[in-house]
């Protein structure tokens, strides 16, 4: 991966992932926290999104939105397994 490439998808997974803390309240972890938390949700929601037909097509805000997306669905799964 380039270097700029990487620069990208930790500014993406960070702002998804602060993103995600403020929607979930109470769940942020921390910069890195939250990074790693915007990258998982960026996996799952490229697992999940597309089965259900949720696409906005290309694009950093489409992406920001997709990793947001997915470290809610990450997040609401952590609460869950905590609780449990």
């Amino acid at each position: 991966m380039e270097p700029v490439g990487l620069i990208a998808m930790l500014l993406i997974g960070a702002i998804a992932g602060w993103l995600a803390g403020q929607i979930m309240k109470g769940y942020g972890f921390g910069l890195v926290g939250n990074i790693v938390v915007g990258i998982v949700g960026a996996f799952v929601a490229g697992l999940i999104l597309p089965r259900i037909g949720f696409a906005l097509g290309g694009g950093t805000l489409a992406a920001i939105i997709h990793a947001t997306i997915g470290a809610v669905i990450f997040l609401f799964l952590l609460r869950l397994l905590k609780s449990a």
